[in-house]
């Protein structure tokens, strides 16, 4: 009987050699694992910003860093909340916000990684977190705006207490309690006189019966159209008022100028990376490319760098407050508002 075994082996070598041969080959042509600090050119951004102000610079980054962003905006409150209720999983690489308030939130949900330090240091101090995890991109000062063909210059409040005296009352206008901005700026007041005389202060202003409006833009426009005397604005607003025909008789007023007055409040808009930021690096190329001086001067806002040659800059003399320590007094300011009569 003929044994068939030693060429059914050899068989089986060649059949095995074969697969090692072209194991072998894939293992050769195969790409390179990218290495885990290499990131891919794209970026998520959350933005509660009007987009006429993003779109602009983000077709700007786009074209000089080749990175694709995916921009998503609506309100900064939701899509702060999305990104703590998100969590791990959220797609936000970058939060941009039209308020400090809201950046405070999310460093206090321990929401944001710390930003490079060399990036933050062209910021003054009292514009971004104390521990470096948001950094404000431009500035935005809490000014009166009023008509011209309605009131004189030296009848317009000098003071955010003044507009409390009751021949004011319904003369003016203010927005919302719902705006990020509205709290923060009553948190930033609470910070410097206390709780008993804020919320004195805001019962006043309500006794007074404002025009509480949706929008700065309504503010704004409804002081220039004559609905009401004056009203209360980021600084911007007057410039765009200034364009708009047969509305644009306006002056401006930065309040709390005198001595021993506290100042004109500055807020910001502002930036910061996720904690959970699938492109960190991306991120970080973002922020630092907003506080370059040309992004700076495209801004209809204030530059939050000082110094730029170019800029014509608003005199004046600005509270002596640090956005950063208005994130612990939000909610409770808010409660505060509403126990004015100051809501949504």
């Amino acid at each position: 009987m003929k044994l068939f075994y030693p060429k059914i082996t050899l068989v089986l070598v060649i059949i095995m050699l074969s697969l090692v041969l072209v194991f072998a080959g894939c293992i050769t042509t195969k790409k390179p694992v990218v290495s885990g600090t290499e990131e891919a050119k794209e970026l998520t951004i959350y933005s509660g910003r009007q987009e006429k102000f993003i779109i602009p610079m983000v077709e700007r980054f786009e074209q000089q860093t080749g990175i694709k962003v995916n921009l998503i905006s609506g309100k900064a409150t939701e899509y702060a909340h999305r990104i703590v209720e998100e969590g791990k999983n959220t797609q936000a690489d970058v939060f941009l916000s039209n308020d400090a308030g809201i950046l405070e939130y999310l460093r206090l949900e321990n929401a944001l990684t710390p930003i490079n330090k060399d990036a933050l240091e062209v910021v003054p101090e009292n514009y971004r977190a104390k521990d470096g995890t948001w950094v404000g991109v431009t500035v935005r000062c809490r000014v009166f705006i009023y008509n011209k063909d309605l009131i004189k210059a030296e009848d317009v409040p000098k003071s955010i207490f003044d507009i409390v005296d009751p021949k004011y009352q319904g003369q003016f206008t203010i927005n919302r309690a719902g705006n990020e901005s509205m709290v923060t700026y009553f948190a930033s007041i609470r910070s410097i006189i206390g709780p008993e005389k804020t919320l004195e202060l805001l019962k006043g202003i309500m006794a007074n019966k404002p025009l509480i409006l949706q929008s700065h833009t309504d503010v704004r426009r409804a002081v220039g159209s004559g609905e009401v005397k004056f009203g209360f604005v980021n600084n911007y607003h007057y410039k765009t008022q200034l364009l708009e025909e047969g509305m644009n008789n306006v002056g401006v007023i930065f309040p709390d100028q005198g001595e021993g007055e506290i100042g004109t409040f500055s807020n910001v808009s502002g930036a910061a990376i996720t904690r959970y930021s699938k492109h960190p690096k991306n991120a970080l190329s973002l922020i630092q490319f907003l506080l370059q001086p040309e992004q700076q001067k495209l801004n209809d806002e204030t530059p939050i760098i000082p110094g730029i040659e170019g800029i014509e800059y608003d005199e004046y003399k600005a509270a002596d407050t640090y956005l950063s320590n208005v994130g612990p007094l939000w909610e409770e300011t808010i409660e505060m508002m509403e126990e004015a009569g100051y809501s949504d």
